[in-house]
């Protein structure tokens, strides 16, 4: 069974919809950014902080290669997953769904939960400029790797009910 990989922004409910699909496909969930801050000992904040965002990519790269080796997972990634070549290809070996989600959206979700030992600034800029921004660069990235576009806005079992029903019934899944 192929891995089926969840991607966006940060707030897009990757992780809630990865757990939700998971359960219902009676497989293992993972989030990749947890299992990095794990294997680091620190959170994802502490270790952008200590060594910068190109130094996190390669060791988010590093934990995505070895997740892509394993079968039968559903992995909530990171959200710039996507900004590396060698992660897209990786992405495309499984089954990519992109959780795509309105930036007003994420910035209600971020401020309402921020999280910022998991979500630290990307940018700097105040939250909605910093959403917008980064949403345009990655939005094609997203779209490129994706399977399937599943909408973020909904409700997180209406977002899982939407993959599932696109994998197929849970009694009898697709393979992807």
């Amino acid at each position: 069974m192929a891995n089926i990989y969840l991607i966006g922004p940060r707030a897009s409910g990757k992780t809630t919809v990865g757990r939700l699909v998971a359960q219902v496909l009676d497989r293992t969930f993972l989030d990749a950014d947890q299992v990095l801050a794990e294997r680091l000992g620190t959170s994802v904040a502490e270790a952008v902080a200590a060594h910068g965002w190109p130094w996190f990519r390669d060791q988010e790269a590093e934990v995505l290669a070895g997740l892509a080796v394993q079968h039968g997972l559903v992995v909530a990634c990171g959200g710039g997953v996507v900004l590396a070549e060698t992660n897209r290809g990786l992405l495309g070996q499984g089954f990519c769904v992109y959780v795509q989600c309105p930036a007003e959206i994420l910035a209600a979700r971020l401020t309402s939960d921020p999280l910022p030992g998991q979500r630290p600034s990307l940018t700097g800029r105040p939250l909605d400029q910093e959403i917008a921004e980064v949403l345009a660069e990655r939005e094609p990235l997203y779209l490129s790797c994706a399977h399937l576009v599943a909408p973020g806005a909904e409700p997180p079992d209406r977002v899982a009910a939407f993959i599932l029903a696109a994998l197929g019934t849970a009694e009898n899944p697709v393979q992807p």
